[in-house]
């Protein structure tokens, strides 16, 4: 038997973003204070090849920090004119985890994240 993979299709600052549980995206700088965030949902897919709109439906991701993306350069040009301007943009950005999606009664829960747990120091015994 197949396991089932359902995923949805969120709006987020604007753009559009297609999610599974276990996802981490990087949306729009946000200014949600919560560690969780939940999305407006457009669309749900619990099968392969149908996708469905439901009101019901519900993702919620965790927030797992922010950053600044890298620098991109606009460089403005116009020939024969002697006009040149340089400018640099760095967009800032929340980084999410997608936890759970429910539609429908069911629930599609992320998997736990292995917590690794470091080595003790082996110690020699002298001979």
């Amino acid at each position: 038997m197949e396991a089932l993979h359902m995923y949805a299709v969120i709006r987020a600052g604007g753009k559009q973003y297609r999610v599974a549980p276990g996802d981490v995206i990087k949306i729009e700088k946000t200014s949600n204070s919560d560690q969780n965030i939940e999305f407006e949902v457009l669309a749900v897919s619990g099968e392969e090849g149908k996708i469905a709109k439901t009101e019901d439906a519900k993702v919620v991701g965790e927030i797992l920090g922010e950053g600044r993306a890298d620098k991109i350069l606009v460089f403005h040009f116009k020939r024969k004119k002697q006009y040149k301007k340089l400018n640099g943009h760095r967009q800032p950005f929340t980084q999410v985890r997608i936890m759970e999606i429910s539609a429908g009664g069911e629930t599609f829960k992320a998997p736990e994240i292995a917590v690794k747990t470091p080595k003790a120091a082996e110690t020699v015994e002298p001979t």
